[in-house]
């Protein structure tokens, strides 16, 4: 499907906030690959449907998993938010008809991580990470500014703060995010 079909399918499908966010992650996408020498197509396409299946409640989000047999963990069925990057996966390849499984992986990928991730899975993640309408935080100048710079330390600043983050509330920590942090920080 073109990225212009699939803009205005989610354009309807998701709220204008979450659409503004998915816009940025798209174009934060596109320069990031345009610096790492990563298909500008796949970034986008990637950048675009990573937050495909986010306005879809957790507890649907939870039943569409099984449905489809995608594992869900114990610390996912506790915050389903989780499911998003993996049911967004599966649709981005069942509704958007996109059959480019690096694309797919880095969809899949895009909230925990994983350790040696491909160019276009850092990428995606850390564009979701620093889009321009993302809230400021403390370290988001830096995390920006490494991102286009060394990405590899712009992952291990964000996986560092991220589980930071998640140690002083009350959300469990998925596993693939610590063993993400553990990789990197080697």
């Amino acid at each position: 499907m073109e990225l212009k079909k699939i803009t205005k399918l989610l354009e309807k499908e998701l709220e204008s906030k979450r659409f503004e966010h998915t816009k940025g992650v798209e174009y934060t996408a596109a320069s990031l690959a345009i610096v790492y020498d990563v298909p500008i197509e796949k970034a986008l396409y990637a950048g675009l449907l990573h937050d495909c299946a986010k306005g879809i409640p957790g507890d649907e989000q939870i039943k569409l998993c099984e449905k489809y047999d995608l594992p869900v963990s114990d610390v996912e069925r506790d915050n389903p938010g989780l499911l998003h990057a993996k049911l967004g996966a599966y649709l981005a390849k069942t509704v958007y008809e996109v059959d480019d499984e690096e694309v797919l992986n880095a969809i899949k990928w895009h909230t925990t991580g994983r350790p040696a991730m491909t160019m276009l899975e850092k990428i995606v993640f850390i564009a979701d990470y620093i889009e321009p309408n993302r809230k400021m935080l403390d370290n988001m100048y830096e995390v920006r500014k490494l991102a286009f710079t060394d990405i590899d330390a712009a992952i291990k600043r964000v996986l560092g703060d991220t589980l930071k983050y998640l140690g002083e509330g009350t959300k469990a920590v998925d596993p693939m995010t610590k063993e993400t942090f553990d990789y990197y920080n080697k």
